[in-house]
């Protein structure tokens, strides 16, 4: 595996690493909120199994790990720099994004970068009345406990209201020797707010901003997981024009790395077959 990092559009440094022989396709993957490289128990995993197809390109977030920041985010920021880590290899390749990192997909997808084809798992719409909405002040919300120092806080508020976790059971998180990452990482949550933007307000026509992507997307869910991701995934790909939906059995939004690895190298793999006529 090797290390490398990219500049963004704005002069962040962007930092990635890459698996699999150069001669592969390119596959890009997107995190979601509150993660980055070596936070993920379950990425070497995930990206050993598709190194046998694939030339496999991970990278942090800005903010997170070892990629840099700058004040002045906006959404544009991180299409940037999805933009700018394929370009680092040729420009086009197969973008997977997980949770909150599918709606970052698919807002490059509609952007125009150079994508072949999406594959997305969870991305945490509310778009049914299987638990409440976000409020639209929710980013602001964030940002005001960040700007106080209250990390944590901020932390907590991401954890019960965009998560939907139990209030006693976030107190109980707090004390926890990883708590502290995550109060780290406390600045991008609102970011991830900004990426999902009114897509967790309890409107299913706030999706509809995808449906000019016309990119092949494998939209998948796990079939223990929570009926309102159930519902957001499904509601992705019927909006989608190329939207294929798959549900993996057993699976919650913390996914087998494994599983998913094979439904994704699966669906990719089938897109390049098919294209080039053979079987």
């Amino acid at each position: 595996m090797r290390n490398d990092t990219v500049l963004s559009n704005d002069g962040t440094t962007i930092a990635y690493d890459v698996a699999g022989n150069d001669d592969r396709p390119l596959l890009l993957r997107i995190d979601g909120a509150a993660t980055y490289r070596r936070l993920d128990p379950g990425r070497a995993a995930f990206t050993q199994r598709l190194t046998e197809r694939f030339r496999v390109v991970s990278y942090d977030r800005r903010g997170r790990g070892a990629s840099e920041d700058q004040d002045g985010y906006a959404v544009d920021r991180e299409i940037e720099d999805v933009a700018a880590v394929l370009d680092a290899f040729g420009e086009r390749g197969f973008v997977v994004g997980l949770s909150s990192g599918a709606a970052l997909a698919l807002r490059c997808a509609a952007a125009g970068l150079g994508i072949d084809a999406l594959a997305c798992y969870e991305p945490p719409f509310v778009v049914s009345q299987d638990r409440p909405p976000v409020t639209p002040d929710y980013a602001m919300r964030l940002q005001e406990e960040v700007t106080a120092g209250r990390p944590g806080e901020a932390v907590k508020l991401f954890m019960t209201e965009a998560v939907g976790m139990p209030v006693a059971m976030v107190e109980g998180m707090a004390g926890q020797p990883f708590w502290s990452l995550l109060e780290q990482l406390a600045q991008t949550l609102v970011y991830d707010a900004h990426v999902m933007g009114d897509t967790m307000q309890g409107r299913p026509e706030a999706i509809s901003a995808f449906s000019s992507v016309e990119l092949p997307t494998l939209v998948m869910h796990g079939s223990a997981s929570e009926p309102w991701l159930r519902s957001a995934a499904s509601g992705l790909a019927e909006t989608l024009r190329n939207g294929t939906l798959e549900e993996l059995p057993g699976q919650t939004h913390d996914v087998d790395p494994v599983i998913l690895a094979d439904s994704i190298g699966s669906y990719f793999s089938s897109l390049r077959t098919n294209s080039e006529g053979h079987v």
